[in-house]
């Protein structure tokens, strides 16, 4: 449970619904605000710098005067190429068809801001995917789940049948790395209890 007495209020600036889970399960009361952002013009030298100048820029975006602002950005990269969500059903397959049978790269940037003060980190995450069948991808497509993920993939999901093996921390995969996010909010005084 948050302790949240002399804290300020947090915002979450994603409408990321699997944000919204991690921060709930980990019992921190905030609020949602959506930042007005066209993140896929923020491109850094790197996908894990892209990744976190994003998550600064939506934390920028969003005014919350007295309050902390979380903002998280995730990117998924295999050999340089990097795979946001995909804009369809075959786009979704051809993702996937690239990621299966091989190792990836999972990217968080996350920043937390407050009063003037912005805290950044960068989290990667190495992700297997077993090899799959065309139909089998197809199949778990037309589920609708890989529509709108990074990588076009759920690893809490359906999708976790494709998952062989994962180096570092699950919830970045998930969209918010969770031992980072605890480091920044001790950095803001919080400290997220049991």
């Amino acid at each position: 449970m948050m302790e949240t007495s002399h804290q300020p209020p947090l915002v979450l600036a994603s409408g990321s619904p699997r944000r919204r889970e991690i921060l709930r399960q980990l019992g921190l009361d905030f609020r949602v605000v959506v930042p007005d952002l066209d993140e896929e013009a923020i491109q850094g030298p790197s996908p894990g710098e892209t990744a976190r100048l994003r998550a600064v820029a939506k934390a920028e975006a969003v005014r919350c005067p007295g309050g902390l602002v979380l903002a998280a950005d995730t990117l998924v990269a295999l050999s340089g190429r990097v795979y946001g969500k995909p804009d369809g059903p075959a786009a979704a397959e051809a993702m996937l068809a690239e990621l299966c049978g091989r190792r990836h790269d999972v990217w968080s940037g996350l920043c937390l801001a407050a009063e003037g003060r912005i805290w950044s980190q960068v989290a990667r995450t190495r992700v297997w995917l077993r090899a799959a069948a065309p139909s089998a991808i197809a199949a778990y497509v037309a589920t609708g789940e890989p529509l709108d993920k990074a990588g076009a993939y759920a690893a809490q999901g359906r999708g976790s049948w494709l998952v062989r093996r994962i180096e570092g921390c699950f919830w970045n995969v998930v969209g918010l790395p969770v031992s980072a996010l605890v480091d920044g909010l001790r950095v803001f005084g919080y400290e997220v209890v049991p």
